[in-house]
């Protein structure tokens, strides 16, 4: 046991004795100490935006085991399937341009798609209740076929999964879908448009120099991704390839996802505040109600999981279950916390980080309010 979980600790040790020489410790570091030690996490980002400003970062811990690299402002995380959050600004976007309409089929905006995809529209691909079947094997997190051609040939022959708006599913073919209408209408390719009208605009240079290539390409500064297999801690690897890299391409930092963030809801990348609406309404199914991941993750907009509850609700992109960005629109609050561990569960405690700051959010029991 003492083993696999040494490592872990080193990380936590050499971060506590790096911040105690240089720098003050405060509740919010103990806190998301406890959080690495509790879930073994090797290496943590971390970012809070209150009222429109940065008011805390923080590296944490080990970007890589192997040679014992701490995590630093230069150290960018694969953010997995908050990738789709970007992609949700870019259809927005292009709705501002009057290039599409949420609510329209997508055979307006495709050809050569199965006649039984043709009713489903944007709002329903970006919310993953299409019912369109996946390409990707989600157990596996592979292509349904190793050769993409052949995958897409399978997938255009394959049955829905159910009736279009009747439950949520999370589903890549949505992304996939959805990148070839960004490609069609910009006239230019998603990861284009994407750097163009976002992080060119924000100025995210560790993301552009990223790009979209997922864990297996060669990323300066990149943090390894780990999990545990039956205790043991593991080296992680996926990607997808190109044409499906709107649903898990992104790599970034803690303080650019914050600067993405403000710009978001300042009015630096959508210029009306009905679209920023438009991006966080969660999609409703044919029964009337929303569909997510989870008891707390119960609803899904354009990109973005949404926290529906009547105090404190949020919006909360996750990816690979090991980051996520956690925006609390009515306290004016965003949180950002990037994880090199499959498995940590970030969304598992952000609510209870944030309690740190909003009064009320967390019970007399100490818990997190959800």
């Amino acid at each position: 046991m003492f083993n696999y979980l040494k490592p872990v600790f080193v990380a936590l040790l050499i971060f506590s004795f790096i911040n105690n020489i240089f720098g003050q410790r405060d509740n919010i570091d103990a806190f998301i100490e406890t959080q690495m030690q509790n879930r073994r996490i090797p290496g943590l980002q971390l970012a809070i935006v209150k009222q429109g400003k940065i008011i805390k970062t923080g590296n944490y811990g080990l970007a890589n085991l192997q040679d014992s690299i701490a995590v630093s402002d230069k150290t960018v995380f694969t953010i997995n399937s908050i990738t789709k959050a970007f992609v949700g600004v870019a259809i927005v976007q292009l709705m501002e341009a009057g290039k599409l309409k949420l609510d329209a089929p997508i055979s307006q905006y495709l050809q050569d798609i199965p006649d039984t995809w043709k009713p489903v529209t944007v709002k329903q691909l970006l919310s993953h209740i299409s019912g369109i079947p996946d390409i990707v094997n989600e157990e596996e997190s592979v292509l349904i076929n190793d050769d993409p051609e052949e995958a897409w040939k399978m997938v255009i022959q394959m049955p829905n999964e159910f009736k279009i708006g009747e439950k949520f599913s999370y589903n890549q073919t949505n992304y996939l879908l959805l990148g070839r209408i960004i490609n069609n209408l910009s006239g230019m390719s998603f990861q284009e448009f994407i750097t163009k009208e976002q992080l060119e605009k924000v100025g995210m240079p560790k993301t552009i120099q990223s790009g979209f290539g997922a864990t297996k390409a060669v990323i300066a500064h990149s943090a390894c991704s780990y999990q545990y297999r039956k205790g043991v801690l593991s080296n992680m690897f996926f990607s997808f390839p190109p044409f499906l890299q709107t649903a898990a391409g992104m790599s970034s930092t803690a303080m650019e996802l914050a600067n993405w963030v403000i710009a978001l809801q300042s009015g630096q990348l959508l210029k009306q505040r009905s679209s920023l609406k438009a991006l966080w309404t969660p999609a409703v199914l044919n029964n009337g109600k929303t569909g997510g991941f989870s008891s707390l993750l119960n609803g899904y907009a354009a990109g973005w999981p949404v926290i529906k509850r009547t105090e404190h609700p949020a919006l909360a992109p996750v990816g690979g279950n090991r980051s996520a960005i956690f925006v609390y629109p009515n306290d004016d609050l965003s949180i950002i916390i990037l994880t090199n561990l499959s498995g940590a569960f970030p969304d598992g405690f952000i609510d209870e980080l944030a309690g740190l700051f909003i009064p009320g959010m967390i019970k007399s029991s100490g818990t997190a309010y959800n």
